[in-house]
């Protein structure tokens, strides 16, 4: 079959490119830009355990040298400190927070160096044309030219060319929120502590860098006058002074802007084989919610599907699943934050010295700590409806991090066997962890659990946990590619595996098509 062609190389697309090729499917990157990345250190992305373990699997090698995970995060109300959460275990990781220019040179690089990726800069989309059995793009720049794919996914920003070629809608609510936004390489009280600072109607945040360097960002009224590079830096002045002791220590002003942050959802993100992900799809951003984190969960949900209907077909059930997943994430997600904004914003006089305070605290420290409606990773509705077995995942939430042995013999944490677009037949088996391989592979509920995994529709793994959250001993956790539980079961039951198995892929698909050798692009 032809190559996917995803339009657009941010992190987002070239984050599909590369979830795609982890699953044997070849892309063709379409890049409007020179194919680089300016710094830029005053904007940045926050990306929580799931996402930054997705861009880690994906060969992101820039998050361990130019990415800094919080040590704590603070909260100050006036001058007073009000809260403060430690991250110190693996039970509680601390969110990353990286250069999104840093994330977007290391998925580059790794796709670069992928020969299942090809990337082509200076190619703008202008035309899209599709048909039964594929996608016909042409590109204007460099060189003038057809591109012939067999899926086609937009993930060209707010602006999107493909979404337009389409005749998709893009509702939604303007100027949310604006931010004054600098970063600054400086010493500051408390190294490697976020900090929320509120002052109704003045909101601060500091998020710590490597090398030294913090962002801060400043709430702006929604429309109001320009912010001159002298307001910014007497803004830069009275906040380092109230932090500070009255003083304001040396600082290297590095970089500066003012983002203005929309509310936006397409109305469809599917038309037969071209999609929307990423900021073509959602904007996303007030009160701490994070765009870009969202558009890689929309990469990591897509590519399986598309893995499946490139390898050996995929029903319209399962490729419609993407937005139903997605979309309806996404919604909940931008009605929580509109209807938390004026709940937080609303406060004035003395209704901010009253609990409605602290409660907006909350709400914006779930936000940028990735928890609650406004920051958790979402679940999504379980293809299976009888639960067999009680764990301390609900069916279609994200599965817990456990460490999980492979029949090779190796211990890894489940998150790293995410994204090879297999399912994971996960058994709870107590003691295991320190037994040798050769005994339990042919002991017990292996043999008929290893016949019946191997009977399933779809390629899957066997794995094996010496425990889960809130899970009995022979618990089997059936667990889609992307993470999500799908089924649980009480012991062996080759049957209702797999028909668990068949409703994650959604049914047998309608055609498969051969794959058959990629043409090369026509040049004019």
């Amino acid at each position: 079959m032809d190559p996917v062609i995803v339009v657009g190389a941010g992190p987002v697309g070239l984050s599909l490119s590369l979830a795609l090729a982890g699953q044997g499917v070849p892309s063709v990157v379409l890049d409007e830009g020179p194919g680089k990345d300016l710094p830029r250190p005053a904007r940045s992305v926050v990306l929580h355990p799931d996402t930054a373990a997705m861009a880690q699997r994906l060969g992101c090698t820039t998050l361990r040298d130019e990415g800094a995970h919080y040590t704590a995060w603070r909260t100050m109300r006036r001058s007073r400190d009000t809260g403060r959460i430690t991250f110190e275990d693996d039970q509680d990781p601390a969110p990353l927070h990286v250069p999104q220019h840093a994330l977007s040179r290391g998925l580059r690089a790794a796709a670069a160096a992928h020969p299942l990726v090809q990337l082509v800069p200076d190619s703008k989309l202008d035309t899209l044309e599709q048909d039964d059995r594929g996608v016909t793009a042409h590109t204007r720049g460099a060189e003038t030219t057809w591109w012939r794919g067999s899926f086609l996914v937009g993930c060209d920003g707010a602006r999107s060319t493909v979404r337009k070629l389409l005749g998709i809608r893009f509702p939604g609510r303007t100027a949310v929120e604006r931010h004054a936004v600098a970063a600054l390489r400086i010493e500051l009280p408390w190294p490697g502590e976020a900090l929320l600072h509120r002052d109704p109607p003045q909101e601060t945040t500091a998020r710590p860098l490597a090398d030294g360097v913090w962002r801060l960002d400043w709430l702006l009224p929604a429309r109001g006058e320009l912010v001159t590079p002298d307001a910014l830096v007497n803004l830069i002045r009275d906040t380092l002074g109230v932090w500070c002791g009255g003083t304001t220590p040396a600082y290297d002003l590095l970089d500066t802007g003012v983002h203005t942050l929309h509310h936006r959802l397409a109305r469809t993100w599917r038309d037969r084989r071209a999609f929307l992900a990423g900021d073509a799809a959602h904007l996303l951003g007030a009160l701490g919610t994070q765009g870009v984190e969202e558009g890689l969960r929309d990469a990591e949900n897509l590519a399986w599907k598309l893995s499946l209907a490139w390898h050996q077909g995929a029903s319209e059930a399962l490729l419609d699943s993407y937005e139903d997943e997605r979309r309806t994430a996404v919604a909940a997600r931008l009605r929580a934050a509109d209807q938390a904004v004026s709940a937080v914003r609303g406060g004035s006089g003395l209704r901010t010295l009253l609990p409605g305070s602290a409660r907006a605290e909350a709400l914006l420290t779930d936000s940028h700590l990735g928890r609650g409606p406004l920051g958790a990773q979402p679940s999504y509705a379980p293809p299976v409806a009888v639960r067999a077995v009680p764990t301390a995942t609900e069916p279609g939430g994200p599965v817990a991090n456990v460490a999980v042995s492979a029949p090779d013999g190796s211990t890894v944490p489940l998150r790293d066997l995410l994204g090879r677009g297999r399912l994971l037949v996960v058994l709870v088996a107590p003691g295991t962890g320190v037994w040798d391989r050769r005994h339990w592979l042919g002991a017990g509920l292996m043999p008929r659990l290893a016949a019946a995994v191997a009977a399933l529709p779809v390629r899957a793994e066997l794995l094996v946990a010496d425990d889960y959250p809130g899970a009995a001993a022979h618990t089997v956790l059936l667990v889609r590619p992307d993470g999500h539980l799908a089924a649980t079961f009480a012991g062996v039951a080759p049957a209702e595996l797999y028909e668990a198995a068949d409703a994650v892929r959604m049914g047998a698909p309608a055609r498969t098509s051969p794959s058959t050798p990629t043409p090369a692009p026509v040049i004019d």
